[in-house]
């Protein structure tokens, strides 16, 4: 049924890190309505283990935080892109602070205390012990909703923007408490949504990860960008009850190895660097290992380390193995890789401009180009940061040009068919997620690249379906959503026939003189047959 109308200047889809950063920003400005589809701390952002790469040290240096992120990004990072964001490191660092995030500091040489992590070479990870994310997310969250102007829609799910003439006015959106579609006008609409995890079947990322805001630009008619590149984080916790638990990167910063299932070391066999290589290396080391022994995870070990030490430096991660069975100060962790972080998505500038007026993408929907083939680590709540403060001067010049508001139609909700046909959306979820696994996975090839096209192709079909004769439900709206985004991880991955990055296909192994980036806009695709 159709719902309220609510209008506002800003309308803000997420709140994750980005979108509530901007929310702050630009409230001052005008009024601002904020959608998250579950609660406000419900987001990748809030899981966030490691902490923020920034240069705050004497030690370090601006010219080495970029050419790190540029050697990780295998030749494809927008180099200005990656000085503008690394150069706004401290600045952002300073108004989190000021906001009453509380990074650790270092007693003995005072300061902060400095992570290293993988793909660094320099210390520069500022960190709260083991749960940086959720302190940052729960600052923020605290501050938007002491901040007039901003009201907040919790449990409302965006279905779609609505655009015209390669412009967005705003979006459709689901109110899951009462199953009424709303609409929400504004002059500027930013995407905020986080990731796209959820399209495959294991992933550290939360259950709202499922690529909306870049399905919902891409129907608008956006370009995205890269969407091939998915990283998946060497080390998620294998356990059968418990999912979705990282275990950090800053174990092996702080000097854990990995083991495989007999107990011998491995990663030195495969990179100088050993554990402390980049992230795609180290998953492709680890799913190597598990393919040739047959092993179903292979075991993280810090249990050399002072007790104490691991205790106060990972008490998170500590409890957390500790409701799984393992005591990290005594024995190995299992882990295995998942699903963790897409370096693509919908194609923006670095203020978050898409090529759709009136659109705004920020947080890890977006792509800057500032990752390239592979995230260097901790980047992550950098880039969402700086992208949140050049995404809010670009919104507020877009709100103080734009004409009148436009007035969103009636939303059509179709036929609802019979409730018990919620066990083939159930299915097709499970079934999605499975192939991308299995066939678009850390090692890929041409024929597993064509036999994902053709089922995603059919289920595609039969997806959309039953999104135009069915009941709106969040399940049918994150499913036409994971088909959508699968669909172009598969395209883009077959647009590049080399290996670079996050990106391995064993029919192409070695990695092109040539770099670009692949670009899908709707209506303008050229993949190969």
């Amino acid at each position: 049924m159709a719902g309220k109308v609510y209008k506002a200047d800003f309308l803000v889809i997420g709140s994750g890190l980005s979108g509530l950063l901007f929310a702050l920003k630009v409230a001052k400005h005008g009024p601002v309505n904020l959608v998250t589809k579950s609660t406000l701390l419900e987001s990748a952002t809030y899981q966030a283990q490691g902490g923020i790469a920034a240069v705050v040290s004497q030690d370090d240096s601006i010219d080495k935080h970029i050419e790190d992120t540029m050697r990780v990004g295998a030749g494809l990072c927008h180099r200005d892109v990656v000085e503008t964001f690394v150069r706004l490191g401290p600045q952002i660092i300073k108004e989190l602070t000021e906001l009453g995030v509380t990074f650790c500091e270092d007693d003995e040489c005072g300061g902060y205390e400095l992570g290293l992590e993988g793909g660094h070479s320099k210390r520069r990870v500022l960190h709260v012990k083991d749960h940086t994310g959720m302190d940052i997310e729960t600052v923020l969250a605290a501050a938007v909703r002491q901040t007039k102007g901003i009201t907040i829609f919790e449990n409302h799910m965006a279905v779609d923007l609505y655009s015209r003439s390669n412009r967005v006015y705003g979006a459709y959106v689901l109110d899951l408490n009462t199953g009424d579609v709303e609409h929400f006008s504004a002059k500027a609409t930013v995407l905020a949504t986080g990731g796209a995890g959820r399209v495959f079947l294991y992933t550290s990322n939360p259950d709202v990860a499922t690529g909306d805001g870049i399905a919902m630009a891409y129907r608008a008619g956006a370009s995205v960008m890269n969407l091939e590149f998915v990283q998946f984080h060497p080390t998620l916790l294998f356990h059968p009850k418990i999912r979705a638990s990282l275990i950090s990167e800053a174990l092996r910063g702080e000097g854990a190895i990995l083991l495989g299932p007999d107990g011998t070391r491995f990663m030195d066999n495969y990179h100088p660097d050993a554990e402390l290589a980049p992230r795609d290396v180290v998953a492709r080391a680890i799913d190597n290992e598990m393919k040739r022994t047959g092993a179903n995870h292979v075991w993280l070990d810090i249990s050399f380390k002072n007790p104490n030490f691991v205790k106060e430096r990972f008490p998170a991660i500590y409890e957390t193995c500790l409701k799984a069975g393992v005591d990290m100060t005594k024995e190995p962790i299992p882990v295995v890789p998942a699903a963790h972080y897409m370096m693509g998505g919908v194609r923006v500038d670095e203020s978050g401009r898409t090529d759709v007026d009136g659109l705004l993408a920020i947080g890890e929907t977006a792509c800057t180009g500032f990752h390239g083939a592979n995230r260097l680590a901790s980047n992550s709540l950098l880039e969402a940061s700086a992208l949140a403060h050049n995404a809010s001067i670009v919104a507020v010049k877009m709100v103080k040009e734009e004409s009148p508001m436009v007035q969103i139609p009636p939303w059509d909700p179709g036929a609802a068919t019979d409730p018990d046909e919620l066990v083939v959306i159930s299915h097709m979820w499970d079934e999605v997620r499975r192939l991308m696994a299995n066939y678009v996975g850390i090692v890929r090839s041409e024929k597993r690249l064509i036999r994902a096209r053709n089922r995603i192709g059919f289920l595609k079909k039969e997806v959309n379906q039953f999104y135009w004769n069915f009941l709106l439900t969040p399940d049918l709206i994150e499913l036409r959503n994971i088909v959508s985004v699968a669909e172009i991880i598969v395209k883009m991955a077959r647009m590049r026939r080399e290996s670079r990055g996050a990106h391995f296909n064993k029919d192409y192994p070695t990695k092109s003189d040539y770099t670009f980036d692949t670009i899908l806009r709707k209506g303008f695709e050229s993949v190969p047959k």
